[in-house]
Order: C-alpha cells, then sequence, then structure tokens
C-alpha cells in the first residue's frame, strides 16, 4: 500500500532574512501508521541534537529507511516517524552550526526524549558538545525527557571511548535523570536498535499521565 503525503507549514528557525514567511515540509503518513495507532502502540517525541558533523541525520535515516544517505549539512530539521517494539518515534532531527544552535529550544516542547549525538573521533570538540548538552537537559522544557547518547564513530582509530564520552557529559552527574549511552557506529548501524530499545522500554514503563 503506497504511503499518503500531505503539505504541512512550519516556522521558519534558521533567521534568514530572505525569509519572511513559513517553510513547507512533505511529511509522509504511511497507511501503518493509523494501523499502529488502533494497535494501542504509544507515541512518542524525540528530538535529536548534537554537534554539527555528529552523524545525526545518518541515524535518522538508517533508522527510518534502513539505508545510509549521502547527507549535507542540516540547515533546519529533518522529521520521521520510526516505528520500534509498539511505540512509534516521531523524531525531529535538527542541524547543529554553531548558528542554530540557539535555535534548538524552539523544538524542546513535549518532548519526551533527548538523543544526543556525539562524534566520538572528534575530541578537540568534545568540552564544547559537553557544554551544549548541559544547555539542553538543564532547560525546564526538558526536565522529564529520558536521555539516550550515541557515542558515535566508534569505529574510528583513537576515538573517544563511551566511557570518555560518557564523562565529558557529565552523565553520571545526573542522578535523578533517565539516561544511558550507547556506543554506535551509524554508517553500519551498529548500536542504533540497541539505543531504541533502551527509549522504547523507558517510554513504556513510564506512568501514564
Amino acid at each position: 500500500m503506497a504511503p499518503h503525503t500531505m503539505q504541512a507549514s512550519f516556522p521558519c528557525l534558521t533567521a534568514c532574512r530572505a525569509c519572511r514567511g513559513p517553510v513547507a515540509a512533505t511529511v509522509v503518513l504511511h497507511p501503518m501508521l493509523s494501523i499502529a495507532r488502533r494497535a494501542g502502540n504509544k507515541e512518542m517525541r524525540v528530538v535529536m541534537l548534537g554537534l554539527d558533523a555528529a552523524g545525526k541525520t545518518t541515524i535518522l535515516y538508517k533508522l527510518h529507511i534502513g539505508e545510509v544517505l549521502t547527507t549535507v549539512p542540516t540547515i533546519g530539521f529533518n522529521v520521521e516517524k520510526v516505528q520500534y517494539k509498539n511505540v512509534m518515534f516521531t523524531v525531529w532531527d535538527v542541524g547543529g552550526q554553531e548558528k542554530l544552535r540557539p535555535l534548538w529550544r524552539h523544538y524542546f516542547n513535549n518532548t519526551d526524549g533527548l538523543i544526543f549525538v556525539v562524534d566520538s573521533q572528534d575530541k578537540d570538540r568534545l568540552g564544547r558538545a559537553g557544554q551544549e548538552f548541559r544547555s539542553i537537559i538543564n532547560d525546564p522544557l526538558m526536565k522529564n525527557s529520558a536521555i539516550l547518547v550515541f557515542a558515535n564513530k566508534q569505529d574510528m582509530r583513537g576515538c573517544a571511548s563511551p566511557a570518555e564520552v560518557c564523562e565529558a557529559l557529565g552523565m553520571t552527574e545526573l542522578r535523578s535523570r533517565r539516561w544511558h549511552v550507547q556506543s554506535a557506529v551509524a554508517i553500519r548501524g551498529d548500536g542504533l536498535y540497541e539505543g531504541l530499545d533502551w527509549l522504547a522500554n523507558t517510554v513504556k514503563s513510564r506512568p501514564a499521565g
């Protein structure tokens, strides 16, 4: 059965002077989504953030269509539906360039989970990644969000280990938060479904309301 499409308008969050109105995006609605809702699946809104070139868009489309796409730096956002273990994830992949980071919080409202992606090979920017991470999780709108960190590019020689990524982000200080750090190689899909498994189990075990 062919998917259905609709046109939706979203506020332009790139602060482009040439833009004077909303931007249009095509949202693909697959028939399985309505079937999933009737089957009682839980829905989870997830925002995926991280510095530029961390691998966010690669992760999104590896999960969405099972393929690695040729990507360019995301200006604005990508949004896709991903179903896993009776949870329908709506994943917002937001551009990570420095000029876009102040706009991240526009995506925080009603967010159930944060996926923060770290380029484990880029050790020079681990400190910066930690600063941005703490800014996100300390925002009042994100106080109840589950936190999944992908320590990406673990196949690269000399990369930071998941434990080093955990330390750089200050994860052990988050004693009252639900969090998980997952080793990942996005281009191969390694670790991605293990991370989703943790998110799915977390949202399913969350008390209703």
